[in-house]
């Protein structure tokens, strides 16, 4: 019984509500420069193994400014989101991540 419990400690632990591995979308803002999409990929990159075609869509802006970019990976642990997280919100063209 002690299994059980130690689990659910180890899931809260680990993210609020998440039991990993999950599929979990990673979504970014910024300029719709040309390059913005490549970007948010190498950034998401550089922390997941791969990352699939099919999993990935993008969105302009109505007045084509802006672009969405959001990548769906399969999440090993919250300190792998946190830092992904950290490297999106660190970088400059990056105006908004969820």
């Amino acid at each position: 019984m002690s299994d059980d419990k130690d689990d659910k400690q180890a899931t809260q632990a680990q993210g609020e509500g998440f039991q990993f591995p999950c599929d979990y979308q990673v979504k970014a803002m910024g300029l719709d420069d040309g390059s913005f999409r490549d970007t948010v990929l190498e950034i998401v990159g550089n922390h997941c193994e791969k990352i699939e075609e099919n999993k990935i869509s993008c969105r302009g802006s109505a007045n084509g400014k802006y672009l969405s970019v959001s990548v769906t990976i399969e999440a090993q642990s919250r300190e792998q989101l946190d830092a992904l997280y950290d490297e999106l919100t660190a970088h400059d063209k990056v105006l908004m991540r969820l």
